[in-house]
């Protein structure tokens, strides 16, 4: 990534990612001692209700963000040995063994450029007949604000990749799993005040451009980005996926 996430911040104020992570937790099926990776844990409150639905089970709580790492760490120290804590990157091979029972990721398969890649290292750390439940940005996630981003001039940045379901379908297939299920899930998402609504998007959709920024020019762009809008609503898309690993 180019700049490291501002990770007490964003636990502050990622409700929309707690909200639609805990439907996706809802969708795995566990028995409450087995061993789950999340893949892109944050700053772990999703991490931990997946801790509350495994009272004998462990979680590896995975990251590329050193910080996002620290975060999780002193939100989940009262899970104490049943986290293990592993910085990696999805869009490479990945540093877990002995396989996992199962997968779980929220909001963040959507930075990983390299989908075809992402699963099959996803697949290569997970028990055959082992679920991967996952959600991410879709198609069509956050257009409004791309298009304000380009009428600005941004230069478009590289840094995340909204899948529909058709080719993300194919891809799982590909990478060694069955039983495979995508759909789409429209998200619109209002925040309460203005500040609220600029934080969000300064620390969040914002932070590969404003790291490109000089600090007294930061929250200018914030607030011509927050203007342009017009209304304190996101339009997100959520990808959501159900798999099983084949034998």
């Amino acid at each position: 990534m180019a700049a490291d996430w501002d990770a007490a911040t964003y636990d502050r104020i990622a409700a929309p990612q707690a909200r639609w992570g805990s439907s996706v937790v809802e969708r795995l099926p566990l028995r409450g001692d087995e061993r789950v990776l999340d893949a892109g844990c944050g700053s772990g409150r999703v991490t931990q209700l997946l801790l509350e639905r495994l009272p004998n089970g462990r979680v590896v709580a995975l990251d590329a963000s050193a910080a996002m790492l620290d975060e999780a760490r002193r939100r989940l120290a009262g899970f104490a040995d049943r986290v293990e804590y592993i910085r990696a990157d999805l869009s490479a091979p990945l540093p877990v063994k002995p396989p996992v029972d199962a997968i779980l990721s929220t909001a963040t398969f959507h930075w990983v450029l390299d989908h075809d890649a992402l699963f099959r290292h996803l697949a290569a750390v997970v028990v055959p007949g082992g679920r991967l439940v996952a959600q991410c940005g879709g198609r069509g996630n956050i257009a409004g604000v791309e298009a304000i981003l380009d009428e600005l001039g941004e230069t478009p940045q590289a840094v995340h990749y909204f899948a529909g379901p058709e080719e993300t379908e194919a891809r799982l297939v590909a990478a060694g799993f069955r039983d495979v299920r995508c759909w789409l899930e429209d998200a619109p998402t209002t925040f309460a005040s203005r500040a609220d609504f600029e934080t969000f998007l300064a620390t969040v959709i914002l932070r590969v451009s404003l790291a490109r920024r000089a600090a007294e020019e930061r929250a200018a762009f914030v607030r011509a980005v927050a203007d342009r809008i017009g209304r304190l609503e996101l339009d997100y898309v959520r990808l959501n996926i159900d798999a099983v690993r084949a034998a």
